[in-house]
């Protein structure tokens, strides 16, 4: 079983479009969706949920008032202000670190897992798809974006099916680190700008670091020729795959309006075929020498 991840350096690169377009060429495969913090891919897969799961997180304090003496040493031993003096947790500033719990004379603190946001297993019209949708500023993003790709592969067992493409956060946090461990190969989607070069450098470090291997697609690259050859020329250094060169085209904001990929919206045009030839290379790459793509020792160096 492959499993090809989409990963950007930064937010905003076309990354969830790339996917999407991804997903109308591919065959037989099953469908996930990483970026748990801002997923967007299912608006443009418009997923049929079949399957709805609570996703429990971290915990949150709370103070039994029959219990409670008043003694003040919560009220202390809080470093996010989240106890007040009536001695009752304010759930927002809450950070649940648990000291509060450990160090309560009385035991008067209980710290029950809280419902952090959901993951589903959906129906589309390229395949099965798993997501996930997180709450409003909770925490622990990169234990869901875990929990989404373990689904995604037990699902892919049980359907048979050879290839997961999977749309990942962007950056280099915790989500990435959750989303790429494991994979057979990264495509890093990099616009032709000076942040896009220093975060996709970035990138890479990381995925030397996990020994992933990797291979670069540069998006928009007509917006800055000497950006796009800069970024060509450091994958080179690298000794990275250049899978090419992806114009701007407004065709990407009208389908995505839509609610459609790139293909279903317009079969035919230039866009449409240099992103074929970007699917075949990654196809035929992933599947010729899947551990290969990248020489770790240049990387590294």
């Amino acid at each position: 079983m492959r499993e090809i991840v989409i990963i950007s350096g930064k937010g905003g690169t076309g990354k969830t479009s790339l996917t999407a377009a991804f997903a109308a060429l591919a065959e037989n495969t099953i469908l996930c969706d990483a970026d748990v913090d801002a997923a967007d891919l299912h608006l443009l897969m418009q997923p049929e949920i079949r399957q709805r799961n609570d996703f429990m997180g971290g915990s949150k304090a709370f103070i039994r008032p029959d219990t409670c003496t008043g003694c003040g040493v919560c009220l202390d031993l809080c470093r996010f202000g989240a106890i007040t003096n009536r001695f009752q947790v304010d759930p927002i500033r809450c950070e649940g670190c648990g000291v509060c719990v450990d160090f309560c004379p009385v035991e008067a603190i209980d710290f029950p897992i809280q419902r952090c946001g959901e993951w589903y297993i959906s129906d589309t019209r390229f395949g099965p798809m798993v997501h996930a949708r997180l709450g409003i500023a909770e925490e622990n993003s990169g234990k869901l974006v875990s929990l989404v790709r373990k689904a995604t592969r037990e699902l892919a067992e049980e359907r048979r099916s050879d290839l997961i493409l999977t749309d990942g956060p962007p950056g280099i946090g915790c989500p990435v680190i959750a989303a790429i461990g494991g994979a057979t190969v990264l495509v890093i989607v990099v616009e032709p700008t000076v942040s896009g070069l220093h975060d996709m450098d970035r990138v890479v470090e990381l995925a030397a670091h996990f020994r992933i291997p990797g291979m670069v697609c540069v998006n928009k690259y007509d917006l800055n020729i000497e950006m796009t050859e800069a970024i060509e020329a450091l994958a080179e250094q690298r000794n990275i795959t250049l899978l090419g060169r992806i114009p701007f085209d407004p065709i990407f904001t009208h389908a995505m309006v839509a609610g459609k990929t790139i293909f279903e919206y317009s079969k035919q045009g230039l866009t449409q075929d240099r992103i074929r030839v970007t699917w075949e290379k990654i196809i035929t790459s992933s599947s010729m020498n899947p551990l290969g793509i990248v020489d770790f020792k240049a990387t590294i160096q």
